[in-house]
């Protein structure tokens, strides 16, 4: 007789386990952080302090649909993409201020 081998469901389920860690682990949670950035963005008001993906600090001056119009200094203003905002600029201080 000849030894039987792993069925196809034995074989899968090594499979199922890591797709479930990659979902829990990582997937998961990145969507929960996608969803939480749209709703800061769309929350966006004039006055809020923010930064840039790019490090770049201001405050908001003016907001359309996809443009933000920041001013970064006094009488300096910048346009950039709604999207490209990273976050509230206390949030940000804090977590540099945290690595340190």
């Amino acid at each position: 007789m000849q030894p039987t081998g792993p069925s196809n469901l034995e074989m899968l389920l090594p499979f199922v386990g890591m797709f479930a860690i990659f979902y829990f682990l990582i997937i998961r949670p990145q969507g929960k952080k996608m969803k939480d950035h749209e709703k800061f963005v769309t929350e966006l008001k004039r006055g809020d302090e923010v930064v840039t993906s790019g490090g770049i600090l201001g405050v908001v001056d003016g907001l359309t649909d996809q443009i933000v119009t920041l001013e970064v200094s006094s009488g300096v203003k910048m346009k950039i993409l709604k999207k490209q905002i990273a976050g509230a600029q206390q949030a940000a201080i804090n977590t540099v201020s945290a690595k340190k």
